[in-house]
């Protein structure tokens, strides 16, 4: 399973290793649990800060913003190819998906992370490489992203406390992000349902809590009950089924010819509802005051989107540097279970791009039905049997264009602010 996609592989390999371990009824070695929440947080935070600086940042370099009084300082930081971003995110980001080479043996396609925990013991020498690379990405954050503290930026609890931020670290990443947000009104971009979901990040090696809680958001939290997830092909190119059904009942058999179909993509919904996924929605359940206050004044739009990612640059390193601290060398990293003839087992983890959920079925000793829904395919799912749009449709909705150059960069903006992985959604 990591090889579905060379961007997010393990988050994929721990969702599967999730099924496989709710299939077995098997709780995994304490030490596996962290390992493979620092593993999974490294691939994650190394997606956030590549879709900033390798993908969103450069299209404000573009030549349709020359006339803009940022636009010369903006090119020569982010432009493609050339900006100086780029010539310190790379190396910066290299050497913080070491950690995945000390705890998982390679990126991308470990086969490290299994249902027990984690196949990589270390050692004592490990564990200190391991703390130290860590800190380096913290320094490298907060010297160039952020231009202070990462702790600073997890405790904003305002959009009051954001542009005083701004205002002392106006040489900051995050500041030229907020400026130009403000410059192109970025928060009337990409709204869409406001109705948000999450299955929870980080478990707690001890216990049943997670770093970031799961559940829905429809004004207000709510439990999430995944028994009401459905897929809907109404809309795709796959066979038609009778309905919407769960994916432990779903299938993916491709279907060209298909009259009603406009896309590889199937449409999930909770409960018959649209739900976005990403970075916001986990915020938003979790109840981070400053995505709260962001979202409640303008929905999730391409500026809120941008800057809850962000957010867990600095909420996230803090919490991969205690879980390093409590590895212990020496002791177990994995349990082993046999499968069982017949049995069933979703794995619900969070990427970076938002809720990924695995889900097998067993029997006779071989698996006879296994379905994945990627985060970008709640986002960018095509209408259901009901004809609501997924997300993105809802969020190019009423996008106001002028002129060719401008239409094509304000459709990208929305569109990358959800930074669509559409490999493993069409898988």
């Amino acid at each position: 399973t990591p090889r579905i996609c060379g961007i997010c592989s393990i988050s994929q390999s721990v969702a599967a290793a999730t099924a496989l371990a709710n299939a077995q009824g098997l709780q995994a070695e304490k030490n596996g649990v962290i390992a493979t929440n620092i593993i999974l947080a490294a691939e994650n935070l190394a997606d956030h800060l590549s879709h900033f600086y390798l993908f969103f940042m450069p299209d404000f370099a573009r030549d349709c913003y020359r006339q803009r009084p940022w636009f010369k300082a903006i090119s020569g930081r982010f432009k493609a190819q050339s900006g100086a971003a780029a010539k310190q995110v790379l190396p910066a980001r290299a050497a913080f998906l070491h950690i995945t080479g000390i705890l998982a043996g390679k990126w991308p396609h470990s086969l490290a992370i299994q249902p027990g925990g984690t196949t990589r013991p270390i050692e004592a020498q490990n564990r200190v490489r391991l703390i130290s690379t860590i800190t380096a990405f913290r320094h490298f954050l907060q010297e160039t992203v952020f231009g202070t503290e990462l702790e600073k930026i997890a405790e904003l609890d305002s959009e009051q406390a954001l542009d005083q931020l701004v205002d002392q670290c106006p040489d900051s990443d995050l500041a030229r992000l907020v400026r130009i947000a403000r410059d192109l009104n970025l928060a009337s971009l990409g709204n869409a349902t406001d109705q948000f979901m999450s299955y929870g990040a980080y478990a707690e090696a001890d216990s049943t809590s997670s770093l970031f809680k799961p559940g829905i958001w429809q004004g207000k939290t709510a439990a999430l009950d995944p028994d009401a997830i459905t897929e809907d092909i109404s809309h795709s190119w796959l066979e038609m089924a009778s309905g919407p059904t769960h994916p432990y009942q779903g299938s993916t058999i491709p279907d060209t010819d298909e009259a009603s179909g406009y896309s590889w993509c199937k449409a999930p919904r909770l409960d018959g509802q649209v739900m976005e996924v990403g970075a916001i929605p986990r915020q938003m359940i979790d109840g981070h005051p400053l995505i709260r206050e962001l979202v409640t004044k303008t929905g999730a739009n391409v500026q809120n989107r941008i800057i809850a990612r962000l957010l867990e640059l600095a909420l996230v390193v803090p919490e991969m540097e205690r879980w390093a601290r409590q590895l212990q060398p020496k002791q177990p990293f994995c349990s082993l279970a046999e499968v069982p003839d017949e049995a069933q087992g979703a794995g619900l983890v969070e990427a970076a791009r938002g809720s990924l959920g695995h889900w097998v079925k067993i029997e006779k000793g071989r698996i006879l039905n296994y379905q994945i829904i990627a985060p970008t395919t709640w986002n960018f799912s095509p209408r259901d049997n009901l004809d609501q749009p997924g997300v993105l449709e809802l969020a190019l909705q009423d996008t106001e264009l002028e002129d060719d150059d401008i239409n094509s960069v304000t459709i990208q903006h929305i569109i990358r602010s959800f930074d669509p992985c559409m490999v493993c959604t069409v898988h």
